[in-house]
């Protein structure tokens, strides 16, 4: 099933109420609060007073105090007025330079003002000097009014009261919900609300899964026509549980349902719930709740719910902590819900063992759907639904891509899909042809090609190795048919050998994994038939044949000695508090029986795939110097080889 989620295509968002708690804009305010009326009443004061000052008549000229106390001498001064350390004053006549300014602008003749500064040195001569030359004297005081001086004294008390009063109300509103996303807003839910205008996925984009979109279509349709449903007595489950690996489509599926049911959509992930204050948790799963039932019918999709659904009272930290009172709000909520308010609780987890047993129970998560890793048929639909915009050559064969990408998930194939229209742009081609698909599997398989030069001598070891399992693989009865195999380091690997399945495998025969261990031991065993040594380059096939060894003896049934009996080992997850709290469930003697399986299933089956790659040197060498001279094989080309080498044996027989 395709998982990645279609690009926004720019909708705009329907009109909001602004007093809805819904709403992301905030409440708009009056135009002035009556803290601004204050400040606009003391500037207006403020402007008065400085008018009645007499502050803007006409301009002043600056005036040394010495050519002020010259122009008192000549009998030029008429009027002064002392204002503290300034004198402002006015001529008797215009100087030259005013009457000259006045006459350009037509205006008529004024008194032209002027201003001095009084030296911080008394100087007594001033008084005299002026009322000897009869000029008119006044004085203001320089501390102004009664109302101007009340206003200077209370106006910053009153201003930092009214300011502290606001900003209480402003937190005490943001506290309680009234700005949603604000710094303050802890307890609001981040959830985010679309609707149905706002999602272009339907049931038509996802490929595959039709069981899982059958069930999902009677929640659309319930939410179409509740009354339709209520009539046959059927009641809409609370919640739905979608489980899958990575990348199966679980949110695209959430966001298909939104989509089909014409219902408001509330979106939000398990770890959104979690804040480092105590009690946000509960809170925001309160609110988000509360905002869902308002507008019912209504979705509510909680994205990787493992991170808050844990269960509970296990781990080594302890059990009383704020996730687990998030999941108690949660299992309220859920369980709490009027038969008549229509909303659907919609999760997804790729973790579904690790979930509180309360949320799995019928009344909370009553339907579990499960999103398997797509089929071949299912790969190729995926493939056409990513591929519909991308300008494919008419030599890709979609059909047989699918079939080479067994195991993808749609994440996967949408990621290979835009790979290798980036390789064609990077080539500068016109269209993306089965070429550039064929490498974007590769890259998405293996890894992109790494720069290294190897020597002589490791680059012949890893030919022997790779040709080892490429002749193993085509030699075993049971093994997947030979694919690809190459030399190129890639990723981690210095080469790589590929097989491909015949068909989908969903119950695996014991002959059928021996000779997947066999071939996973060939490259191993090729170089100590070659070399007579082996090297560290089987680390990673070690490991992969140990597991599966295990598996067939532990977990299968597939040990003679053993019997059919499964043994729980190494499965539990000590943070879940499950493998400390478990007793053993078999002994000491049981384990050494188990260990001595294993090594001798893997021995056994190496002395086999030993002896198959003696008996067949010479097609070992000659795949190992094709694939020096080549690089790269594909399978039809290594088929080729070993046909030509059994011919040229018979024909010297």
């Amino acid at each position: 099933m395709a998982m990645a989620d279609d690009q926004d295509k720019g909708q705009k968002l329907p009109p909001e109420d602004p007093q809805s708690p819904l709403s992301s804009k905030p409440l708009q305010q009056s135009p002035l609060s009556w803290l601004q009326y204050l400040v606009l009443i003391f500037l207006v004061i403020m402007t008065f007073q400085y008018c009645s000052n007499g502050r803007f008549g006409s301009p002043k000229e600056p005036l040394a105090y010495s050519e002020f106390k010259k122009s008192v001498s000549e009998g030029k001064v008429a009027t002064v007025v002392f204002e503290g350390e300034r004198i402002i004053g006015t001529f008797k006549e215009p100087t030259n330079k005013a009457k000259l300014e006045q006459g350009r602008k037509g205006e008529p003749r004024e008194p032209q003002r002027f201003i001095t500064t009084i030296p911080s040195v008394q100087d007594p001569e001033l008084l005299p000097l002026l009322e000897k030359q009869k000029v008119e004297i006044q004085a203001e005081s320089s501390q102004g009014g009664i109302l101007q001086r009340l206003l200077i004294l209370l106006l910053p008390w009153i201003l930092i009261i009214g300011l502290l009063i606001w900003l209480g109300r402003r937190m005490q509103e943001r506290m309680s919900g009234a700005a949603p996303g604000s710094p303050f807003g802890f307890a609001r839910s981040p959830a985010k609300r679309y609707e149905r205008s706002e999602s272009q996925v339907t049931f038509d984009d996802v490929a595959g899964l039709s069981n899982a979109k059958k069930d999902l279509q009677e929640i659309a349709g319930y939410l179409k026509d509740p009354e339709h449903y209520r009539k046959l007595g059927a009641k809409i489950p609370k919640g739905i549980l979608l489980m899958g690996p990575p990348g199966t489509g679980k949110t695209l599926m959430a966001k298909a349902l939104a989509g089909e049911s014409e219902a408001p959509f509330f979106s939000i992930s398990g770890s959104e719930f979690i804040e480092m204050f105590v009690g946000v948790g509960a809170s925001r799963v309160r609110d988000m709740f509360a905002d869902a039932k308002k507008e019912a019918p209504a979705i509510i999709f909680i994205d990787e719910i493992d991170s808050v659904g844990r269960a509970r009272g296990t781990g080594l930290g302890g059990g009383h902590d704020e996730r687990e009172q998030t999941l108690n709000q949660i299992l309220g909520e859920m369980d709490g819900f009027d038969p008549q308010e229509a909303v659907v609780v919609v999760a997804a987890t790729n973790r579904p063992d690790v979930l509180d047993a309360a949320l799995l129970r019928p009344g909370r998560f009553d339907r579990k759907i499960t999103l398997d890793l797509p089929d071949k048929v299912a790969r190729e639909e995926i493939l056409q639904i990513h591929s519909r915009e991308v300008p494919l050559d008419k030599d890709v064969d979609l059909e047989h891509l699918a079939a080479l990408t067994a195991g993808f998930a749609g994440a996967d194939l949408e990621n290979l899909i835009n790979e290798a229209a980036l390789l064609a742009g990077r080539e500068n081609k016109s269209t993306v042809d089965m070429d550039c698909l064929l490498r974007a599997r590769d890259k998405v398989v293996l890894g992109g090609e790494r720069e290294m030069v190897m020597g002589e001598n490791d680059k012949r070891t890893v030919a022997y190795h790779e040709a080892g399992h490429a002749l193993v693989a085509s030699l075993l009865p049971n093994a997947d048919p030979l694919e690809k195999a190459t030399i190129i380091p890639r990723g981690h690997s210095l080469g790589a050998t590929e097989q491909i399945p015949a068909e989908e495998h969903h119950n695996m025969r014991t002959s059928y994994l021996k000779d997947r261990i066999g071939v996973m031991l060939g490259g191993r065993l090729a170089e100590r038939v070659v070399f007579g040594e082996v090297s560290t380059g089987a680390e990673s096939d070690l490991k992969q044949a140990t597991r599966l060894a295990r598996h067939m003896v532990t977990h299968w049934g597939m040990s003679d000695k053993l019997g059919p009996v499964a043994f729980r080992r190494g499965e539990e997850h000590i943070f879940l508090g499950k493998e400390m709290a478990q007793q053993k469930d078999f002994s000491e003697h049981t384990s050494e029986i188990i260990d001595n399986e294993i090594i001798a299933l893997v021995s056994g089956i190496e002395r086999e795939v030993e002896q198959l790659l003696r008996k067949h040197r010479r097609q070992l060498d000659a795949l190992a110097e094709a694939l020096l001279e080549n690089e790269t094989l594909d399978g039809s080309e290594m088929h080729k080889i070993i046909a030509q080498v059994d011919d040229a044996d018979s024909s010297t027989h």
